[in-house]
């Protein structure tokens, strides 16, 4: 049985086999009863956007919402002076299915209008569930949904695009802290001035955060009200199809955070007690709210959920084109735990039969979904607890996502720095930790994402080097903490970068050291904007340091992007020795040479590669990138014959390795 592949390519699944089974089969019943035995597609079942909601017609308007513990719902809004009008009533049809049809010209481009929705005993102001664009009015706050019908909407030029993910280079971002004013940044900001940044540095990918609409602007995102609207504090729906539209005019392709994990408990803005009752969208009783984000959990037992985020996917990728989508918090989706207390120190841990069933079927849903709708789409999950086949195909028992986040990799970075001194750094550790993956799966590495920048926590850069920042970045400054700060930020990233199978992410802001944290607004900082956007114009000033770092990213981005498949060419361990703390591999005719000893710098270190010539091409330590130049990169190095390695085509490369340095050398001849 097919289905069990990923229990041959793991021995240690064998005792979990029914369970996998058991999985998989879940998965083929409940897509065969949400296609109807087969009379209409996945993809046919998950377009609700294209009946619930409002919608324009030839006669007039249309709008539908679900909504089954209603008795009366009311259209109001600009319109009608927000009264509840018999005219604006609803129909019941049928199915817990409330239906208005309204004739020209019963409403205009940016009139605003809510539901009044009336229940056994209560009543109240709901944003539809279905709306497409939500908007918060400057003086009091409060959202309302807006009729969004321009006379000319935006028209997508490339309509074709097909991402580069050989290999996903991602540059993870936010739009609104995109700018260097302190201020909300916007849609055409970020297409006009961050786009050509991006691209000039080699990154093919972008990955943005906080699209969903959401009414707490410093949660970054991740408490969503309003699905299937684009954030409007961050400009019109036109402007980001604009956006996405340009990034595939340059050849990024553009992936979006996607929350369907769980759903803010705002009532009046978001899907909480949307009908008058709890239950509608999500579990009822303990499993209602999550216990440690203050938000409500779907149920993703119910077909009607399966239906809104199904199509929620869809939407997306039909209506703006993204790429495809980074799932988030997918352990808290996996386990009845959300895998708050959980070891996951054994493979029992991920069948211990606290698995979410009804969510695994969702998550397996959506990525047979979202590729049937766009094969060349990209799915990412963000998922911490390491359960087995989560980037595995489906057909083989896995969950079908394309990758899966490294998270153990930003983990061992922040512990290694915390807890231990530069020269007990463990070159045999970084390795293990940059390439321990499953076989059978892609992952995404990353030294840091936007988790390790929020206040709370700190960067790599602000734990390296911390106040010394503020005094030590002249260019012409010399500094011992800024100059070790500086070496140990580009190795760290050349190391988790050259060793991936997948992708490789940074954080916008994070490839120059951006100073400081990131945070958003809030009562207890003033609702100030000054850490919650991005001072560009420190990597721009050549009198500064931070242009040594950003030079450094770049040009080991456009290294690793311009090596063919790199990210699919076998690695091979050349030289690893604790005491030395020096380690190499090779990828192909790349040598990678990494020195992390804080003191020592050898000369004449022996390894033996492949015979042949071989050029320095990046290096750490080069002046262009604020090391002291201690390497002559122009010369070419030749590999010395040992007869006691000639059958084994190994010949020695003799190679000066100061402290605190690694390079990357080609294979010329």
């Amino acid at each position: 049985m097919e289905s069990l592949r990923l229990v041959a390519n793991d021995p240690w699944l064998e005792p979990y086999k029914k369970a996998i089974e058991g999985r998989y089969g879940y998965f083929l019943r409940k897509e065969k009863e949400l296609r109807q035995n087969g009379t209409i597609s996945l993809s046919e079942f998950a377009s609700g956007y294209l009946y619930f909601g409002l919608h324009k017609t030839e006669a007039g308007w249309i709008f539908r919402e679900w909504a089954p513990g209603a008795n009366e719902i009311y259209l109001i809004g600009d319109f009608n002076a927000w009264q509840e009008r018999e005219e604006y009533r609803l129909t019941r049809i049928g199915n817990g299915i409330f239906e208005i049809k309204l004739p020209n010209p019963a409403l205009h481009h940016l009139d605003l209008y809510k539901l009044k929705v009336k229940w056994q005993n209560g009543e109240g102001e709901r944003i539809p569930a279905w709306t497409r664009r939500a908007v918060q009015d400057e003086t009091t706050h409060i959202f309302s949904a807006q009729v969004w019908n321009p006379t000319n909407p935006y028209r997508f030029k490339n309509k074709d695009f097909v991402p580069n993910t050989s290999p996903l280079l991602i540059y993870e971002c936010h739009i609104g802290m995109a700018e260097r004013e302190e201020k909300v940044g916007n849609y055409k900001d970020f297409t006009r001035n961050i786009l050509p940044r991006i691209k000039n540095d080699g990154y093919n990918c972008i990955q943005i955060m906080a699209i969903q609409e959401h009414p707490y602007y410093g949660s970054f995102g991740y408490h969503v009200s309003n699905f299937f609207a684009a954030s409007s504090r961050f400009g019109t729906p036109d402007d980001l199809k604009e956006l996405i539209d340009t990034a595939h005019s340059m050849g990024l392709s553009v992936i979006m955070d996607i929350v369907h994990s769980h759903a803010v408990k705002n009532e009046v803005e978001g899907l909480g007690r949307f009908d008058g009752t709890n239950h509608q969208y999500f579990h009822n009783g303990a499993r209602r709210e999550h216990p440690a984000w203050d938000s409500l959990c779907f149920d993703y037992g119910k077909n009607e959920v399966l239906h809104f985020l199904l199509s929620n996917c869809k939407f997306w990728l039909e209506e703006y084109k993204f790429d495809g989508f980074r799932f988030d918090g997918v352990t808290s989706m996996l386990y009845y735990s959300h895998g708050l207390g959980e070891a996951f120190s054994s493979y029992n841990d991920y069948y211990s039969g606290h698995q979410d069933g009804d969510a695994i079927c969702y998550l397996t849903l959506a990525n047979q979904l979202i590729h049937q709708v766009n094969k060349h789409a990209i799915t990412i999950a963000e998922e911490v607890s390491g359960m087995p086949g989560l980037a595995a195909a489906i057909t083989t028992g896995g969950y079908g996502f394309d990758y899966r986040m490294a998270m153990n990799i930003p983990d061992y970075w922040i512990k290694t720095i915390k807890e231990k001194q530069d020269q007990d750094w463990p070159v045999t550790g970084i390795w293990w930790e940059t390439t321990n993956r499953r076989a059978d799966e892609k992952t995404i590495s990353y030294a840091e994402s936007h988790d390790q920048a929020l206040v709370g926590d700190k960067t790599i850069i602000f734990r390296l080097i911390d106040s010394e920042m503020y005094w030590h970045m002249s260019a012409n400054d010399r500094n011992m903490t800024v100059d070790r700060g500086m070496a140990l930020h580009k190795m760290i990233r050349l190391a988790t970068a050259s060793t991936i199978n997948g992708g490789y992410l940074n954080f916008m802001g994070n490839e120059f050291g951006h100073p400081e944290w990131i945070d958003f607004p809030r009562e207890g900082n003033g609702w100030s904007y000054k850490y919650a956007r991005r001072q560009w114009n420190l990597v721009d000033n050549p009198d500064l340091k931070y242009r040594f770092l950003g030079d450094f990213d770049k040009a080991m981005i456009h290294l690793i992007g311009g090596t063919g498949n790199f990210q699919a060419s076998a690695i091979y361990k050349i030289w690893d020795n604790e005491k030395d703390q020096v380690l190499a591999f090779r990828r192909e005719n790349l040598i990678f040479v990494f020195n992390f000893n804080p003191v020592t710098s050898f000369t004449g270190y022996g390894l033996l590669v492949p015979p042949g010539d071989y050029k320095v091409i990046l290096n750490t330590d080069s002046a262009a990138f604020g090391g002291f130049g201690l390497v002559d990169d122009s010369i070419e190095h030749l590999t010395i014959h040992d007869p006691l390695y000639a059958g084994e085509g190994k010949e020695w490369l003799k190679l000066y390795l100061p402290a605190r340095t690694a390079m990357v050398l080609k294979k010329t001849k």
